[in-house]
Protein backbone atom coordinates (compact mmCIF):
# COMPACT_ATOMS: atom_id res chain seq x y z
CA UNK A 1 0.00 0.00 0.00
CA UNK A 2 1.29 3.43 -0.99
CA UNK A 3 -0.12 6.29 1.10
CA UNK A 4 -0.16 9.76 -0.44
CA UNK A 5 -0.27 12.62 2.06
CA UNK A 6 -1.97 15.76 0.78
CA UNK A 7 -2.11 18.99 2.76
CA UNK A 8 -5.24 20.59 1.28
CA UNK A 9 -6.49 24.18 1.54
CA UNK A 10 -9.80 24.15 3.39
CA UNK A 11 -12.41 21.99 1.73
CA UNK A 12 -11.08 22.58 -1.78
CA UNK A 13 -13.41 20.32 -3.81
CA UNK A 14 -12.44 17.41 -1.58
CA UNK A 15 -15.04 15.14 -3.15
CA UNK A 16 -12.67 14.84 -6.12
CA UNK A 17 -10.19 12.88 -4.01
CA UNK A 18 -12.28 9.74 -3.32
CA UNK A 19 -12.76 9.33 -7.08
CA UNK A 20 -9.03 9.86 -7.60
CA UNK A 21 -8.28 7.21 -4.99
CA UNK A 22 -10.69 4.77 -6.61
CA UNK A 23 -9.17 5.23 -10.06
CA UNK A 24 -5.61 4.86 -8.75
CA UNK A 25 -6.36 1.33 -7.54
CA UNK A 26 -6.73 -0.60 -4.32
CA UNK A 27 -3.06 -0.34 -3.32
CA UNK A 28 -3.00 3.48 -3.24
CA UNK A 29 -4.47 5.49 -0.37
CA UNK A 30 -4.93 9.27 -0.22
CA UNK A 31 -4.69 10.87 3.22
CA UNK A 32 -6.01 14.43 3.49
CA UNK A 33 -5.23 17.00 6.15
CA UNK A 34 -6.84 20.44 5.93
CA UNK A 35 -4.79 23.61 6.27
CA UNK A 36 -5.49 27.31 5.90
CA UNK A 37 -3.10 28.67 3.25
CA UNK A 38 -3.84 32.25 4.28
CA UNK A 39 -3.90 31.94 8.05
CA UNK A 40 -1.71 29.04 9.10
CA UNK A 41 1.81 30.11 10.11
CA UNK A 42 4.71 27.87 9.04
CA UNK A 43 4.83 26.10 12.41
CA UNK A 44 1.13 25.23 12.09
CA UNK A 45 1.66 23.81 8.62
CA UNK A 46 4.58 21.81 9.98
CA UNK A 47 2.36 20.37 12.70
CA UNK A 48 -0.30 19.41 10.17
CA UNK A 49 2.37 17.73 8.07
CA UNK A 50 3.43 15.72 11.10
CA UNK A 51 -0.13 14.38 11.26
CA UNK A 52 0.30 12.97 7.76
CA UNK A 53 3.50 11.20 8.76
CA UNK A 54 1.79 9.67 11.78
CA UNK A 55 -1.03 8.50 9.52
CA UNK A 56 1.54 6.52 7.52
CA UNK A 57 1.98 8.74 4.48
CA UNK A 58 4.89 7.91 2.16
CA UNK A 59 5.10 11.42 0.70
CA UNK A 60 3.65 14.87 1.32
CA UNK A 61 2.31 17.41 -1.17
CA UNK A 62 1.22 20.96 -0.30
CA UNK A 63 -1.92 21.06 -2.43
CA UNK A 64 -2.60 24.80 -2.46
CA UNK A 65 -1.45 25.98 -5.87
CA UNK A 66 -2.16 29.61 -5.03
CA UNK A 67 -0.25 29.64 -1.73
CA UNK A 68 2.83 28.06 -3.28
CA UNK A 69 2.79 30.31 -6.33
CA UNK A 70 2.33 33.43 -4.19
CA UNK A 71 5.58 32.59 -2.42
CA UNK A 72 7.47 32.68 -5.71
CA UNK A 73 9.87 30.08 -7.09
CA UNK A 74 12.41 30.33 -4.27
CA UNK A 75 9.79 30.79 -1.57
CA UNK A 76 7.93 27.71 -2.75
CA UNK A 77 11.16 25.73 -2.50
CA UNK A 78 11.42 26.96 1.08
CA UNK A 79 7.90 25.73 1.81
CA UNK A 80 8.75 22.30 0.48
CA UNK A 81 11.95 22.09 2.52
CA UNK A 82 10.01 23.00 5.66
CA UNK A 83 7.41 20.30 4.99
CA UNK A 84 10.09 17.70 4.28
CA UNK A 85 11.85 18.49 7.55
CA UNK A 86 8.61 18.40 9.53
CA UNK A 87 7.45 15.09 8.09
CA UNK A 88 10.78 13.38 7.54
CA UNK A 89 9.35 12.44 4.14
CA UNK A 90 9.84 13.48 0.52
CA UNK A 91 7.74 16.60 -0.07
CA UNK A 92 6.63 18.84 -2.90
CA UNK A 93 3.68 21.02 -3.90
CA UNK A 94 1.03 21.03 -6.59
CA UNK A 95 2.69 24.11 -8.09
CA UNK A 96 5.94 22.20 -8.63
CA UNK A 97 3.85 19.23 -9.75
CA UNK A 98 2.63 21.22 -12.75
CA UNK A 99 6.23 21.93 -13.74
CA UNK A 100 7.33 18.32 -13.26
CA UNK A 101 4.28 17.03 -15.16
CA UNK A 102 5.06 19.36 -18.06
CA UNK A 103 8.56 17.87 -18.22
CA UNK A 104 7.09 14.38 -18.05
CA UNK A 105 4.91 15.13 -21.06
CA UNK A 106 7.63 17.09 -22.91
CA UNK A 107 5.37 20.15 -22.84
CA UNK A 108 6.84 23.65 -22.83
CA UNK A 109 3.90 25.82 -24.01
CA UNK A 110 0.55 25.78 -22.25
CA UNK A 111 -2.83 27.47 -21.97
CA UNK A 112 -4.10 28.33 -18.49
CA UNK A 113 -7.69 28.72 -17.32
CA UNK A 114 -8.11 30.01 -13.77
CA UNK A 115 -10.50 31.99 -11.60
CA UNK A 116 -7.55 33.72 -9.97
CA UNK A 117 -5.17 36.23 -11.49
CA UNK A 118 -2.84 34.36 -13.81
CA UNK A 119 0.25 36.58 -13.55
CA UNK A 120 1.83 34.84 -10.55
CA UNK A 121 1.19 31.35 -11.95
CA UNK A 122 2.53 32.42 -15.34
CA UNK A 123 5.74 33.69 -13.73
CA UNK A 124 6.08 30.54 -11.63
CA UNK A 125 5.78 28.33 -14.69
CA UNK A 126 8.24 30.52 -16.58
CA UNK A 127 10.79 29.97 -13.81
CA UNK A 128 10.28 26.25 -14.35
CA UNK A 129 10.78 26.45 -18.10
CA UNK A 130 7.12 26.43 -19.12
CA UNK A 131 5.71 29.29 -21.21
CA UNK A 132 2.06 30.33 -20.97
CA UNK A 133 0.89 31.22 -24.47
CA UNK A 134 -2.71 32.13 -23.61
CA UNK A 135 -4.97 32.48 -20.59
CA UNK A 136 -8.67 32.82 -19.88
CA UNK A 137 -10.87 33.36 -16.83
CA UNK A 138 -12.72 30.37 -15.45
CA UNK A 139 -16.48 30.63 -15.94
CA UNK A 140 -19.31 28.70 -14.33
CA UNK A 141 -19.16 26.10 -17.10
CA UNK A 142 -15.73 24.48 -17.21
CA UNK A 143 -16.27 22.94 -20.64
CA UNK A 144 -17.10 26.35 -22.06
CA UNK A 145 -14.06 27.97 -20.44
CA UNK A 146 -11.36 25.84 -22.03
CA UNK A 147 -11.41 27.45 -25.48
CA UNK A 148 -7.89 28.97 -25.04
CA UNK A 149 -6.48 25.45 -25.19
CA UNK A 150 -7.45 25.41 -28.86
CA UNK A 151 -4.62 27.90 -29.43
CA UNK A 152 -2.31 26.19 -31.91
CA UNK A 153 0.80 26.96 -29.83
CA UNK A 154 -0.60 25.45 -26.62
CA UNK A 155 0.59 21.88 -26.12
CA UNK A 156 -1.54 21.33 -23.00
CA UNK A 157 -4.19 22.94 -20.82
CA UNK A 158 -3.48 23.72 -17.15
CA UNK A 159 -6.32 24.11 -14.64
CA UNK A 160 -4.55 25.14 -11.40
CA UNK A 161 -7.57 25.99 -9.21
CA UNK A 162 -8.03 23.65 -6.24
CA UNK A 163 -11.71 24.64 -6.06
CA UNK A 164 -12.40 22.85 -9.35
CA UNK A 165 -13.95 19.39 -9.50
CA UNK A 166 -12.24 18.04 -12.60
CA UNK A 167 -11.44 14.36 -12.18
CA UNK A 168 -14.64 13.14 -13.83
CA UNK A 169 -14.10 15.44 -16.83
CA UNK A 170 -10.42 14.96 -17.65
CA UNK A 171 -10.66 12.36 -20.39
CA UNK A 172 -13.62 14.07 -22.07
CA UNK A 173 -11.74 17.37 -22.12
CA UNK A 174 -8.64 15.69 -23.55
CA UNK A 175 -10.67 14.04 -26.31
CA UNK A 176 -12.32 17.34 -27.15
CA UNK A 177 -9.07 19.33 -27.19
CA UNK A 178 -6.73 16.68 -28.55
CA UNK A 179 -4.07 17.52 -25.95
CA UNK A 180 -3.26 16.80 -22.29
CA UNK A 181 -5.33 18.46 -19.58
CA UNK A 182 -3.71 18.87 -16.17
CA UNK A 183 -5.77 19.86 -13.13
CA UNK A 184 -4.77 20.63 -9.55
CA UNK A 185 -6.08 17.48 -7.83
CA UNK A 186 -4.85 15.15 -10.57
CA UNK A 187 -1.40 16.78 -10.50
CA UNK A 188 -1.22 16.69 -6.68
CA UNK A 189 -1.80 12.93 -6.68
CA UNK A 190 0.65 12.37 -9.55
CA UNK A 191 3.31 14.45 -7.80
CA UNK A 192 2.82 12.52 -4.55
CA UNK A 193 3.26 9.26 -6.47
CA UNK A 194 6.33 10.61 -8.26
CA UNK A 195 7.95 11.27 -4.89
CA UNK A 196 7.55 7.59 -4.00
CA UNK A 197 8.86 6.39 -7.39
CA UNK A 198 5.49 4.74 -8.01
CA UNK A 199 3.90 4.51 -11.44
CA UNK A 200 0.17 3.90 -11.72
CA UNK A 201 -1.47 3.33 -15.08
CA UNK A 202 -4.87 5.02 -14.79
CA UNK A 203 -6.10 6.16 -18.22
CA UNK A 204 -9.31 7.59 -16.75
CA UNK A 205 -7.11 10.21 -15.07
CA UNK A 206 -5.79 11.45 -18.39
CA UNK A 207 -2.64 11.20 -20.47
CA UNK A 208 -0.47 12.07 -17.47
CA UNK A 209 -1.25 8.69 -15.92
CA UNK A 210 -0.42 6.65 -19.01
CA UNK A 211 3.22 7.50 -19.58
CA UNK A 212 6.51 5.77 -18.71
CA UNK A 213 8.87 6.28 -17.00
CA UNK A 214 8.32 8.52 -14.00
CA UNK A 215 10.21 11.77 -14.47
CA UNK A 216 13.26 12.19 -12.25
CA UNK A 217 14.23 15.75 -11.29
Amino acid sequence: MTALGLLVPGEAAEDDYPRLEQLLGSDVRIDLIRADPAGDPPERLAARTEELRLAGADSVVWASTTAAVAAGWEGAHGQVRMLARAAGLPASSTAFGFVHAARELAVSRVAVVTAHGDAAFTEFLRAGGVRVVCTAPLGEDLAASVHPAAHEDAQALFLPDTSLRTVAQLTALERRLGKPVLSAHQVAAWEALRLTDRRVNAPELGVLFTREPVVQV
